[in-house]
């Protein structure tokens, strides 16, 4: 003897909800829950000098990312004008500039609050 099966598929499922005079009622969909936005602060500090060709302007210091043993690379945007964007700080950000990672500008440490901006112009 031959086993019959039946599939149930969807139409199978429509239609004899048809024929029985039901309305097939489609589950309610509720939207995924929103995640709250993510504020990040970012501090900007410039650097208005001209190091010559062939050399780099470098920050260290106390923020995200900063150490007092190893510089970061700024980024220069100008002949005379070095940029970098820290994220994230939740205190202020002390730091020092220096020449090629080697020569640090004259004079105390920067500070800048968290999510604020610096403009220096540091003297080698």
């Amino acid at each position: 003897m031959k086993k019959t099966t039946t599939k149930n598929t969807k139409a199978a499922k429509v239609a004899a909800a048809a024929s029985s005079g039901a309305a097939a009622a489609k589950p309610a969909r509720q939207a995924p829950a929103k995640k709250p936005a993510v504020k990040t602060t970012r501090t900007i500090i410039t650097a208005q000098i001209d190091v010559g060709f062939g050399n780099a302007l470098y920050i260290r210091g106390e923020g995200p990312g900063l150490s007092w043993d190893k510089g970061i690379v700024m980024d220069c945007i100008a002949d005379d004008q070095w940029i970098i964007t820290l994220s994230d700080a939740t205190v202020p950000v002390i730091f020092k500039l220096l020449l090629n990672d080697i020569t640090w500008c004259v004079g105390n440490d920067y500070v800048v609050e968290p999510g604020g901006s610096a403009a220096l112009v540091p003297v080698f």
